[in-house]
């Protein structure tokens, strides 16, 4: 099973900046595609942003994909969520998720890490 090892939460003030990161040391890790949820008190979990494994696709939702950055750094095996101009609304516990769809002989693989809480307060 693949560990995910997510960090960077944090509380900061209307406007500022958090790196959330999502690692891990298993050697599969790289081909996974990653998504960010988010889970605000009282509200279901809402996509966030996604990349392949490819590096060649990327998505965010619509109300950050203006402040949000996803990357991935495969030398350290670690996805990035650079999340700048911050507002109370990106208040929520955040998750990171990795998928691979099935292979020639491997099943398809999901996996969720912890949840990592990020606070902008006004």
């Amino acid at each position: 099973q693949v560990q995910l090892v997510v960090s960077g939460g944090g509380s900061v003030q209307a406007g500022g900046s958090l790196r959330l990161s999502c690692g891990s040391s298993d050697r599969t890790f790289n081909d996974y595609d990653i998504k960010w949820f988010r889970q605000a008190p009282g509200e279901e979990r809402e996509f966030v942003a996604f990349i392949g494994y490819s590096f060649t696709s990327a998505y965010y939702e619509d109300s950050v994909k203006d402040r949000f950055t996803i990357s991935r750094d495969n030398a350290g095996n670690t996805v990035y969520l650079q999340m700048n101009n911050l507002r109370p609304e990106d208040t929520a516990v955040y998750y990171c998720n990795a998928h691979r769809d099935a292979g020639r002989i491997s099943p398809a693989r999901d996996y969720w890490g912890p949840g990592t809480q990020v606070t902008v307060s006004p």
